[in-house]
């Protein structure tokens, strides 16, 4: 099983869903970096589940500790490591669960591929375990801030058939206040209703985001194996539930002519989402 992601800076991810606890190693961190364990653990906040009735019911104070590769608040060079204990499962609610398959999910597979699983809410293939990824993340992410005024930001563009328009010309620092965190305030006070109400008919429903990435320099990337859409992708599409991920103008492109699609260097145009040929191309 496949539990670590990334090249020169790695993490390795453990645990399950109803286990213990959940967590992560990010080994290649650089060393003398100032880790701000508050911003972890807001970052830790945003993704919790349980903080309205439009989210997962599952109750989690998103605790963490980190056991190693951290002293006196700064990054020594050696692997940090990352703890964050379940303490809102309810194992019991999956009884009924052991031997049914639920659509969607990973339940069949899993036991098909490895002859034995954990059906408490998924073991390890829950989305659970991406608590230990934020953890993570929110190290790095200060660091590119920090040290090189990169900054990365997601919003949701659209839920269903309810979509945003022209989301890249809103204010996205306005997407903290609201839940659905939508830069569109109107939008998100639909998106919300209709949530509410896929859900009394015992549904769900899927949705879409958008992903900018600020002063990213010239020239990362990899033109061939490592291109950075690829690194990208494989990141994204270990997330679950993800089915289908977008640069730029995406597939929008395909009904475009190159004369129009093609970005060009120099200009504004970015159909290519400021990555071409696997570089960055543009520092937006």
């Amino acid at each position: 099983m496949a539990n670590i992601l990334g090249h020169s800076l790695t993490i390795s991810s453990f645990g399950e869903s109803h286990g213990k606890l959940i967590g992560v190693v990010l080994d290649g961190f650089p060393s003398n970096q100032i880790i701000d364990l508050k911003y972890i653990q807001k970052q830790l906040d945003r993704r919790k589940p349980g903080q309205s009735e439009i989210t997962s019911s599952r109750k989690e104070n998103e605790d963490f500790e980190i056991v190693s590769g951290v002293f006196e608040n700064k990054s020594t060079g050696a692997p940090i490591c990352i703890l964050i204990p379940n303490t809102g499962q309810n194992s019991k609610d999956y009884d009924a669960l052991k031997d049914i398959y639920r659509p969607g999910h990973a339940d069949y597979v899993y036991s098909e591929k490895y002859g034995h699983r954990d059906h408490r809410g998924g073991g390890r293939s829950s989305a659970r375990i991406t608590a230990g990824w934020v953890a993570a993340g929110a190290i790095v992410k200060q660091f590119l801030e920090n040290k090189y005024n990169i900054h990365i930001q997601s919003v949701v563009s659209r839920v269903g058939d309810i979509g945003v328009k022209d989301i890249y010309s809103l204010n996205w620092d306005t997407a903290e206040d609201n839940l659905l965190r939508c830069p569109d305030s109107d939008c998100a006070e639909k998106m919300s209703s209709f949530i509410r109400d896929i859900a009394n008919e015992g549904d769900s429903v899927g949705g879409s985001i958008a992903t900018r990435v600020l002063n990213c320099p010239v020239g990362l990337g990899e033109p061939v194996f490592d291109k950075l859409n690829a690194d990208l992708a494989k990141a994204v599409f270990s997330l679950n539930a993800v089915k289908g991920l977008e640069f730029g103008s995406g597939f929008a492109g395909t009904y475009a002519k190159g004369s129009e699609n093609n970005d060009i260097a120099g200009t504004v145009r970015n159909n290519d989402g400021g990555i071409t040929g696997g570089l960055v191309m543009v520092k937006t």
